[in-house]
This record gives C-alpha cells, structure tokens and sequence, in this order.
C-alpha cells in the first residue's frame, strides 16, 4: 500500500520543528500520547551531499523502528541534491519523504530554501519531480504564500500540478509568521482546488491546531489529516485521543524521561533543552518559580537535582 493511503480521514502528525523534533522529544511525544505520524527535524541536502555534513545529516535521519510510520523532511535549492538524498533516504529504510517549501527563518529563505521556494515557482516544480526519482512517496509542506494571503491560489496550484502524494499547508503566509490567526476560512477553497487538479493528493492543515478535536471539523471539509505543531509545547499529551487532566507528578516524570533521552543520545550542548522545560513545568502552584531555577542549570544533571529537590 501506497504510504499515505494507509492513513483513515482524521489522522495526526506532529509537525516536523527545527531544534524540537528530534529523536529524543519524538520519544517523550510518543510516551505522553503518539500521533499517527512523525516527522524529522528537516535536513538540508547540501549536508548530506558534502563530506563535512553527511554525520550531521545522518544524526538527523537517526530514527527508531518504534518511530514508525516517520517521514523524512528535507529542504534546499539544488534538485539533484534532492534526488541522491531521497536515495539515501529509502535505503535508511524511510517510507517517504516531505519537501520543506513553508519554513520563514530568514537564514533559510536567504539561501533561496523553505518558503523562499515560493518565489521561485519553477524551482520548486524541478524539486518535486528530482524528489520523486528517488521512488519514494513524495509530499511538500508550504505555507499560503510569500507576502499575501491572495497568492494561494497560484501558488497551490504550482505544487498540486506536480502531483505531490500529501500536501501540508500551513494556513499562513511568509510574512505572516504566526503573528496572525491562521486562515481557515481559506480550507474549503483549497479542498475544491485540491480535488480539481490531484484529487490523489493526500491533503493535511496546519496552523493554530493543538488538540485532534480542533481539526475535527475540517476532516468533514474533506481535509485528510491535521497536524500539530505549537500546540506540543502548550500540552505534551494534546494527541491523547481521550483527553484528560494531567498531574504535576505526571509532567514532571516526562521531563526526567527527557533529561535520561538527552544523555543517552549524546545530544548537545545543554541549552537548547531548556527551550523545552515550559512544556513540562507550567499550570502548576510553583511552576514559575522552579523553571526559573531550571533555566539556571548548566547540565542535565543540575536540573536532576533541582527536580529531587521536590520529592
């Protein structure tokens, strides 16, 4: 079965975030309530295809057989680059691989990468088809448009032609970041659209979503599957198919399960990893208190001992 066509309507992804997604908080993801779906952090194919950043690249792509279903992201300018790393790809043993046409960090859109793709339309029709040699299953995430809401359409349009097996959109623009709600008056548009010129495409949202119930009402729009993001970081259990309150004692557990991942993959340096600790410690009599200790530490070690300290 074609990967994509596994899925039932309904179906969640935890949104592939630079710095987040690894193989460490996939698993914390994954132990709090799994989605159906993983992404990798995406990795950018002038890594994999220079001697100096193929370990890196690889790091990246280092997935666990419990991971599955997980689908490699990858992003750059240069087609054939895409073609050998999607090779590489399905011999690690990926079942698909995503295109990042969405991502607005300015270091990634100055190289022309990401969302700078949509200025580039061309482009980014020859990246689709050079990621598609490879024999893999193919999908893009992107965004609405560069600038305006109103290029959507086109914009769309360029990818949907190329027939992409899953099309993510993020309901905003470049510009927009996530300063502005996202624009979801725009789904049934793009559902008709979708249906016109690739009805084979798997089409998934994404944008302001944090639990499965607020994209239930898009799946009757004829949307496939949702995807989270943010919302991860408000609640780590917002996969939960039955939701439910959480105790301290509960998030806390998942924040050592995390300290214990970050050591045992060698994952560095320490400072990135307190980006996370507002996930754990928060909605709780002290919370602010003891996240200001935690993001005093300087090891996986000293925020043992602060957390100890609780007992």
């Amino acid at each position: 079965m074609q990967f994509w066509k596994q899925f039932q309507p309904g179906f969640t992804c935890l949104a592939p975030m630079e710095g987040v997604t690894d193989i460490a908080f996939r698993q914390v993801v994954a132990k709090a309530a799994r989605p159906d779906i993983f992404f990798t952090e995406f990795t950018n194919v002038n890594s994999y295809n220079s001697d100096k950043g193929r370990h890196n690249a690889l790091d990246r792509f280092q997935t666990l057989p419990s991971e599955k279903p997980i689908v490699a992201q990858i992003w750059g300018t240069k087609p054939d680059f895409f073609t050998e790393t999607a090779q590489a790809l399905k011999q690690l043993g990926f079942e698909a691989v995503d295109i990042n046409m969405g991502c607005p960090d300015r270091h990634v859109v100055a190289t022309g990468g990401g969302s700078g793709l949509i200025r580039t339309p061309e482009l980014a029709k020859e990246i689709i088809r050079a990621t598609k040699m490879a024999g893999l299953p193919t999908s893009v995430k992107t965004r609405l448009g560069y600038s305006r809401v109103e290029e959507w359409r086109d914009w769309l349009t360029n990818i949907l032609t190329e027939h992409p097996d899953a099309l993510t959109v993020h309901l905003r623009t470049k510009k927009e970041m996530s300063k502005v709600a996202a624009h979801y008056e725009l789904v049934p548009e793009i559902v008709t659209l979708k249906n016109e010129l690739s009805p084979e495409t798997v089409l998934i949202i994404n944008g302001d979503i944090e639990t499965p119930a607020d994209g239930r009402k898009f799946i009757d729009m004829g949307v496939d599957g949702i995807m989270i993001g943010r919302g991860v970081f408000h609640n780590p259990f917002c996969f939960e198919k039955t939701p439910r309150e959480h105790s301290r004692e509960e998030l806390l557990d998942l924040m050592r399960y995390h300290l214990d991942l970050y050591d045992k993959y060698e994952l560095v340096p320490y400072d990135p990893l307190k980006h996370f600790y507002k996930i754990y410690i928060n909605n709780f009599p002290g919370a602010s208190d003891l996240r200001a200790k935690l993001m005093e530490t300087k090891s996986t070690a000293e925020a043992r001992e602060v957390l100890q300290k609780l007992a």
